[in-house]
């Protein structure tokens, strides 16, 4: 049996075993699968795709998963997280992933009671393992389930199953919280954030769909995959211009390249290690 297929019908049992859910939805990819699955095998009178907005995350992202919610037939629920309330994530410490997966797991099962569904589900996949995900302690925790890491998705096989949904996002490029931009241990603030989500609006109109402008103080170091280097660099005169005119000193290029989870680079094991035992 295809391996794909075999998972599938998988997850479709996993589903099952409730009779109404909430889906975390950001509008990425995993979650409009989740999404998806959820409503083929409950119905979709019985399930509602929560849309979370917050200071570190677009407006964009946060009206365009609205907007896709409702194109998919299903009751889309918004809901909005001060996440620079919290100290952890407003100083960037290494236990603010954690802590902003916490405040949002807690706000899911505030809402599950509220509409009395049985469980929450959220888009994490079976990749999302290897990877440093302190929110994975926050939603076993909370009790949240993942059905596509259960039944173990990769992202080639999410990709796979939207095609054979025809989701009109198969593939859109992954988003990320802006806190990832920014060093551990130093301070967000909101004018920080729309430097940053300036600069990466600006970048993507140009072309650059995949990119990050990580911030180092006064500095912008842009992230774009290799092969894009040689076009950007041919921008580099207006590219500066702007960056600069959204409040930047500077303005870099990494040669590195795009590399998601960049700044955990800077963590030590025994910090990685206590998010996976």
């Amino acid at each position: 049996m295809d391996t794909v297929m075999s998972k599938t019908d998988a997850l479709n049992a996993t589903v099952k075993q409730y009779h109404s859910a909430l889906v975390a939805f950001s509008g990425g990819i995993d979650s409009t699968v989740m999404l998806k699955a959820a409503m083929d095998q409950l119905g979709s009178q019985n399930v509602k795709a929560v849309v979370a907005n917050s200071e570190l995350f677009s407006d964009e992202e946060f009206n365009k998963a609205i907007e896709l919610g409702h194109s998919l037939g299903v009751e889309v629920v918004e809901t909005k997280i001060a996440y620079l309330a919290n100290d952890d994530v407003r100083h960037n410490t290494p236990n603010s992933w954690y802590a902003a997966k916490k405040l949002f797991y807690e706000r899911m099962n505030e809402l599950k009671r509220q509409y009395k569904s049985d469980v929450v589900f959220d888009g994490i996949i079976y990749d999302d393992l290897a990877d440093y995900r302190p929110g994975l302690k926050a939603r076993d925790e909370e009790k949240a389930v993942s059905p596509l890491e259960i039944n173990g998705f990769t992202k080639a096989d999410v990709r796979d199953l939207a095609r054979q949904y025809q989701l009109t996002n198969w593939n859109k490029v992954p988003s990320c919280s802006v806190s990832s931009r920014f060093p551990y241990n130093t301070t967000i603030t909101q004018e920080k954030i729309t430097m940053v989500m300036k600069s990466e609006a600006y970048l993507r109109s140009l072309g650059f769909d995949t990119v990050r402008v990580r911030v180092h103080d006064t500095v912008a170091r842009i992230e774009v995959p290799a092969d894009k280097m040689t076009a950007l660099l041919a921008l580099n005169t207006s590219v500066n211009a702007t960056l600069k005119g959204y409040g930047f000193k500077y303005v870099s290029l990494d040669l590195g390249g795009f590399i998601s989870g960049h700044m955990n680079d800077e963590l030590s094991d025994e910090q990685v290690k206590a998010y996976h035992e």
